[in-house]
């Protein structure tokens, strides 16, 4: 009966295994861009409506103009800077709701605009980015203010009136001798007068946007900080920055990264520290291997037959051919005497084995033992063989 051919064994891996070893990570993704997007949900609930003066929401401004328009003052909001620019004047006091994200080009432009108008300019919350051009020489501090209701101390009227408002969060230093400093944390005020080079301009940068939200407006002073700072004169411009706005399109000359928010440019390298670890725990477990015994027992044969397959499979002759040099040169060493720290060294182990052999010389052992690879296989097979005979010969004599 003829013995039936042993079952292939395939080395890829199945994909039950591919699943078992893909499921943390996956599930682990899966967590990640749900919660991303219950974030986002949030958020996006939460910033709906921010300092719009129409938005009747938590941090909406509605309430701010219901009450100046009680008080005479019309509210107009306009999101172009070519309506800022055109509203700017001694009559009108211009809100910019978030002025960091006003391009370079846009704040050049607002500045000259407002700068001799005669008119207020009010900074919400105002950062480096936008203060050297729409008020100089004033900086931001890096340390925040982290008490939000601050007293004033100082004498500007209208904060002297308001008394304790929720103006904590940037602080702020000027070198200009003649602006106001109030509402101080730690010594740097977080809200600031600075009156125009001429006329009766001035722009007002303050450090929290608290005192203009409709849930906050009733705290403290911020009703009476709010109203008199905005309700100075009889026209108010609320301008809320708009990425529809085709004067955003210029960067200033700014690259690609430095578009980029800050929280991006920090995520990513966290996302790149994170695959670093990930790839170091992956990785094969340092320091010298730890025997262990293995499940089942394999042949020996199979172990060489699959080898073999490997070396076919990549036309590898030069590596086979080098293990079965390497491999008679190591059997054959102790047969002629040899030590098998030299079986390797041609000067060592060919005299040893022409001695053995009785008359064949070096010449012809170099060749088969040292020689250089084969050209094809058959030339592969046929070094096999004649490594197989030498070593029979050695043994017989």
């Amino acid at each position: 009966m003829t013995e039936a051919a042993p079952a292939s064994t395939s080395a890829s891996p199945t994909a039950r295994q591919v699943w078992t070893r893909a499921r943390g990570i996956t599930l682990g993704v899966v967590i990640l861009l749900a919660a991303a997007v219950a974030i986002a949900a949030i958020r996006s609930g939460a910033e709906h409506g921010r300092l719009d003066p129409r938005s009747a929401d938590p941090y909406g401004s509605r309430a701010t103009a219901e009450l100046l328009g009680d008080r005479g003052v019309s509210t107009r909001v306009v999101t172009t800077l070519d309506e800022a620019r055109a509203a700017a004047g001694p009559d009108t006091t211009l809100l910019v709701a978030a002025p960091d994200l006003l391009t370079d080009s846009q704040q050049s432009g607002l500045h000259r605009a407002t700068a001799n108008s005669g008119g207020r300019t009010i900074l919400i919350a105002a950062g480096t980015p936008s203060l050297r051009t729409l008020a100089p020489g004033v900086t931001a501090d890096p340390a925040i203010s982290f008490d939000s209701a601050l007293s004033p101390d100082c004498d500007l009227p209208a904060a002297r009136r308001a008394g304790t408002a929720d103006t904590g969060g940037i602080r702020y230093t000027t070198t200009d001798l003649d602006a106001d400093s109030c509402y101080r944390s730690d010594g740097l005020p977080t809200l600031l007068r600075l009156p125009a080079p001429s006329g009766n301009g001035d722009t007002v940068v303050v450090g929290a946007p608290d005192i203009l939200y409709n849930n906050r407006l009733d705290k403290q002073g911020n009703a009476s900080l709010a109203l008199q700072l905005l309700g100075s004169r009889p026209h108010l411009v609320w301008y809320l920055p708009s990425l529809s706005d085709t004067s955003a399109t210029d960067a200033g000359g700014k690259s690609f990264l430095d578009l980029l928010p800050s929280g991006w440019l920090w995520g990513t390298l966290q996302l790149f520290i994170a695959a670093g670890l990930a790839a170091f725990w992956r990785a094969r477990r340092l320091g010298p291997l730890v025997p262990e015994r293995l499940p089942v027992a394999i042949r020996a044969s199979e172990t060489v037959e699959g080898r073999a397959r490997l070396y076919r499979k990549a036309n590898a002759r030069d590596r086979a051919a080098g293990t079965l040099r390497s491999a008679t040169r190591t059997r054959l060493a102790p047969l002629v005497g040899v030590s098998p720290a030299q079986a390797h060294a041609p000067e060592a182990l060919l005299p040893a084995l022409s001695a053995q052999l009785h008359g064949d010389g070096q010449s012809s052992l170099h060749p088969l033992l040292f020689g250089p690879p084969p050209r094809d296989d058959a030339a592969l097979v046929s070094l096999a063989d004649r490594l197989d005979a030498l070593e029979r010969e050695v043994r017989r004599s």
